[in-house]
C-alpha cells in the first residue's frame, strides 16, 4: 500500500482524513505531494470553510504540542505563520493523508485519524490493524502504533480544550 495525500514525503506526523479536497488536481492522487507556499490558502479559497478549518486546526494542534516533545512551534512565531509557511510543505515532516494508516511499531511516526466514524469504517473494512482503546466517545489510542483517533479537525468538534487534551496524549506517545 502507498500513502496518498498532501505533505512531506518523509513525514513523522500524519493526519488521516476520509475525503480529499474537491479540486481536480487532488483527485486520483497517488503519492504524498508537498504543498508550496500559498497552496493551503488556495485550497481553502476553492473548497470552502471546511478545508480552512482542517488546516487551521492542524496548525493549531502542532502549535499546542509540548515544545520539549515536538519542534513544530519553534519554526514560526504564530500558528497562522506556521500554517502558511510550513504546514504540509517539503521538509515539514507533516502529512495529511487520504489513505489508511500504514502502522509500524518500529517507526517514530505519530498517526492521527480524524473522526470516530472514519476509524470504525477502516477497522470494519480490514484497512486498519490496530488495537484501539476507546477512552470515551471521541478519543481512542493505540500506544504501540503511536495512533490516536480524535474528533474531526473542525472548531466545534475539536475545540481548543480538546486540542489541549490531544496534545497531552501525543506527548505521552513520545515520552
Amino acid at each position: 500500500m502507498t500513502n496518498k495525500g498532501l505533505g512531506c514525503a518523509n513525514f513523522t506526523f500524519a493526519v488521516y482524513l476520509a475525503n480529499t479536497p474537491n479540486m481536480l488536481e487532488y483527485q486520483g492522487i497517488s503519492s504524498v505531494n508537498s504543498l508550496v507556499s500559498g497552496e493551503v490558502n488556495a485550497i481553502g479559497q476553492a473548497c470552502g470553510n471546511g478545508w480552512r478549518k482542517v488546516f487551521n486546526v492542524y496548525a493549531k494542534l502542532l502549535y499546542a504540542l509540548n515544545p520539549t516533545d515536538f519542534y513544530f512551534a519553534q519554526k514560526a512565531p504564530t500558528w497562522q505563520q506556521y500554517r502558511d509557511g510550513y504546514l504540509l510543505q517539503a521538509g515539514s515532516a507533516t502529512a495529511l493523508l487520504f489513505s489508511p494508516p500504514e502502522l509500524d511499531s518500529n517507526t517514530q511516526t505519530i498517526h492521527i485519524i480524524c473522526g470516530r466514524t472514519y476509524a470504525k469504517n477502516l477497522l470494519a473494512a480490514g484497512k486498519l490493524q490496530a488495537n484501539l482503546i476507546w477512552l470515551d466517545d471521541e478519543f481512542a489510542i493505540d500506544v504501540k502504533h503511536r495512533l490516536v483517533v480524535c474528533p474531526y479537525f473542525d472548531y466545534r468538534q475539536l475545540s481548543n480544550i480538546k486540542i489541549e487534551r490531544l496534545s497531552a496524549m501525543l506527548s505521552g506517545l513520545v515520552s
